[in-house]
């Protein structure tokens, strides 16, 4: 019978999915009405009345479905382009067709990417094709790519001459160094400034004699010293039919301003548009290098244990079951379980969680956090390329390379507008002189619209503030799968979730003990932990676990016997007792005056020697940060709800208490589905956070759908953001970096396209020279830089 078969028809009666290795004794019907997830059996019977979820370490193995309705795909990489979510196209590509990733060196140009991955994508063996600019990453599905690296390198630098394509496997994790600029733009650096010196001195000869020819030839070496690489690649760009090219751009503008005769105005214009293109470079450099230092933690060299010695060695040469040492201060370098020592680790750099967490011999800790205090022996449980500091840097790669609408909208903007102002400019230099016969001042103008027409700062602003929102979300734990994903959160106006693991801990823990008669409360619950001892139900556990915790001294009962449906009968050498429901009680005739069931959660009755004695409150327990966060939420104006299985007056009790607007309980998977629905036609966007397998389909039918990562495998991988440290505050925290992150790119783009309309408004009324198109130009694109690096900057500690 297969899980939906079980989940409607099976003879528990609850109606609910079962996930478990147990067998379910509910008897004819446990009425808990929810999805039990435990390795343990339910033995509280006909009705439980736990009135909760039930959650177990279980593993989802990926032949079975989901019930998502999709492929899925290993590394948590799954999309749903379908649906609407993450838009990465190679989610769609078969599987027969190879994905390989290269690294484009010395890629500079916006643009020019752009211009590189439309030539890629137009070759008849590719079937997709995409740069990410921020990452310099091409990623290519085709076959046989072994024989188009080729092509993919002729294409690449007849675009950008120094481009060299590398495919990843080939370069090493590049060791972190503090780069210096001048040691490393030596030649540049020379180039602009003899320039530069030799601009001024023209210009003094200009302004001495201004019939000198002295002045002109100083001017001319100048200009060859500052403008003939860019000559040159304009020059090699239109043998290649490429005459939109920011080189030929700026080479026709500066030499047309050479046959007008305005020497130092070319010169000058050259000298700026080199400065500016430097400090562009430096500052796209430097944002790719802080947002890649943010997510990147791979480490370079572990310390590894061999015999009584420790060798410093490269982390992707040590194998699975060696011993490392992790010493006080050590970022942790691969996944593994501590052999030997204790200490405190910060788990901020994957989790965003700012507590240390205390850790001893046989716990498991993940690569990326820090040792705080001891040192550690720790078994590698996992190479290099499968640790999660690899896993989470294939994450935000892959997110990178998933590209928003604005950023495709934009691409499509950039080939129309270069065409069309160069156009203007080509109609200015002729028709108003033709009419005035003022030839110098239009062709002047025109000049100054040819230099505004590069289109570098539009192309360059959006995927650089994305590719910063997606690495300020990684600072925190939040992983985003993608730009469509952040485009899409920051339009959202419900956030609803799911109770058990989102919520709610998925743990049950006893919350009261309420006690009837004479009997004191630690009395009440030494009776029932120990009718409990054998007891392998979550709520037995949770008993006898609180008992111990009070440091209570159990005996075991002479006999026990399980009632099916009911709960426990236990005699004692003093007593008889009875633990369990309220069928449980009423089977043995046991007068209930004193009870009064208004608590949340289950509530497990007991009766001594035919005497009802109390109850004990048992209830899923509600995260710490999960009312702040659902009020932090609605004073954004973003409308709260729950969506669960649960019954009632379970989920109605955990609304009470964080404050959640609406709440639909005892709703199967497929119900929630349709729920969801409704919520998006009441209120607009939807986003939905869970945890469960039977939380697949409503994920990949949100608007954007979220998961924690302690929750099931499906569930992450139909979803579109990762809460690492499943906290209910990185719901709101993911909303506000991604509406910080939407913001700054409608910045850029505005910014961007404002300046340039200004500058040829105040170029054809005669107010602006090519000086402040050059600032149109690289000025702006280096602003908007400036300006994405913020998002990298937006994440709170959580």
């Amino acid at each position: 019978m297969s899980e939906e078969e079980r989940k409607i028809e099976g003879s528990c009666g609850c109606g609910h999915e079962h996930h478990s290795d147990h067998e379910h004794h509910h008897g004819e019907e446990c009425g808990c009405g929810h999805e039990h997830h435990s390795d343990h059996e339910h033995h509280h019977g006909e009705e439980c009345g736990c009135g909760h979820e039930h959650h177990s370490d279980h593993e989802h193995h990926h032949g079975e479905e989901c019930g998502c309705g999709h492929e899925h795909h290993s590394n948590h990489e799954h999309h749903h382009e379908a649906v609407r979510h993450t838009g990465h196209e190679f989610d769609q590509i078969g599987a027969h067709t190879s994905q390989k990733v290269y690294i484009l060196e010395n890629l500079g140009c916006a643009n020019c990417a752009a211009k590189m991955e439309q030539a890629i994508n137009e070759l008849p063996e590719v079937e997709m094709a995409t740069i990410t600019y921020a990452t310099k990453q091409l990623r290519v599905a085709a076959n046989h790519q072994e024989k188009l690296l080729p092509e993919f390198q002729r294409i690449c630098s007849s675009i950008e001459h120094q481009v060299a394509v590398v495919p990843r496997e080939e370069i090493l994790p590049k060791k972190k160094e503090k780069k210096n600029i001048f040691r490393e733009h030596r030649s540049e650096f020379l180039s602009i400034g003899i320039g530069a010196l030799l601009f001024i001195a023209g210009e003094i000869l200009e302004n001495v004699d201004s019939e000198s020819l002295y002045s002109m030839i100083v001017f001319v070496i100048a200009y060859i010293l500052l403008g003939w690489e860019i000559v040159l690649t304009a020059l090699k760009n239109l043998k290649n039919g490429r005459v939109f090219d920011e080189n030929f751009l700026m080479s026709t503008a500066t030499i047309a301003a050479f046959a007008i005769g305005d020497f130092a105005e070319a010169v000058g214009v050259m000298l700026f548009y080199r400065v500016g293109e430097f400090f562009e470079d430096v500052a796209v450099e430097r944002s790719r290098s802080q947002i890649m230092d943010a997510v990147d933690l791979r480490p370079e060299v572990v310390n590894l244990i061999h015999g009584e010695q420790v060798k410093t060695v490269p982390a992707e040469d040590v194998a699975v079951g060696d011993i490392i040492l992790i010493r006080p201060g050590d970022r942790i370098g691969l996944d593994g379980i501590i052999e030997e020592g204790e200490s405190r680790i910060d788990t901020s750099p994957v989790t965003g969680e700012p507590v240390p967490v205390a850790v001893k011999a046989g716990d498991e800790i993940l690569s990326g956090c820090v040792n705080e205090q001891g040192a550690l022996k720790l078994k590698v449980t996992r190479p290099l390329s499968e640790s999660m500091v690899t896993r989470i840097l294939d994450s935000v790669e892959n997110a990178a390379a998933s590209k928003p609408r604005m950023d495709r909208f934009i691409t499509r903007f950039a080939r129309i507008y270069t065409p069309i102002v160069v156009l203007a400019a080509i109609l200015t230099a002729i028709i108003p002189s033709v009419v005035t016969g003022n030839w110098n001042h239009w062709i002047y103008t025109a000049i100054t619209f040819l230099v505004i027409s590069c289109p570098c700062a539009l192309v360059l602003s959006v995927p650089l503030a994305f590719f910063s929102g997606i690495g300020a979300g990684s600072k925190q734990g939040i992983l985003f799968k993608g730009g469509l994903a952040i485009e899409a959160l920051k339009n959202v106006k419900a956030v609803v979730m799911d109770k058990t693991g989102t919520i709610t801990r998925g743990e049950f823990k006893l919350q009261q003990v309420i006690p009837s008669g004479t009997a004191s409360s630690e009395e009440l619950l030494k009776i029932a932990a120990e009718c409990e001892l054998l007891s392998t139900h979550p709520i037995g556990n949770s008993i006898v676990a609180a008992a111990k915790e009070k440091n209570l001294v159990l005996c075991r009962p002479e006999r026990t016997e399980e009632i099916s449906g009911k709960g426990i009968q236990a005699e004692f050498s003093d007593k008889k007792a009875l633990c369990g429901n309220r069928a449980l009680m009423e089977l043995h005739g046991i007068d209930l005056e004193g009870y009064q069931s208004e608590q949340y959660g289950t509530e497990v009755l007991l009766a001594v020697n035919g005497n009802y004695a109390g109850c004990l409150v048992i209830a899923d327990t509600i995260k710490e940060d999960a009312k702040e966060s659902v009020q932090e939420m609605k004073r954004r104006g973003i409308v709260t709800a729950m969506l669960t299985g649960d019954s009632e007056t379970s989920a109605e009790a955990v609304a009470a208490q964080t404050g959640i607007d609406e709440v639909h309980a005892k709703l199967l998977p497929e119900e929630k589905l349709a729920k969801l629905q409704e919520i998006r036609k009441k209120h607009g966007a939807v986003m939905f956070v869970g945890d469960g397998i039977n939380d697949a389909p409503v994920l990949a039918g949100a608007d954007v759908g979220a998961a924690m990562g302690s929750g099931a495998d499906a569930a992450i991988e139909a979803a579109d953001v990762v809460f690492m440290n499943s906290s209910v505050k990185a719901i709101g925290e993911s909303i506000r970096i991604a509406k910080v992150t939407g913001n700054i790119a409608i910045q850029n783009v505005v910014f961007a396209l404002a300046i340039k309309a200004l500058v040829m408004i105040l170029g054809f009324m005669g107010f602006a020279n090519m000086w402040m198109a050059v600032f149109a130009d690289t000025g702006v694109a280096m602003l908007c830089v400036l300006n994405s690096i913020r998002a990298l900057y937006t994440g709170k500690k959580m």
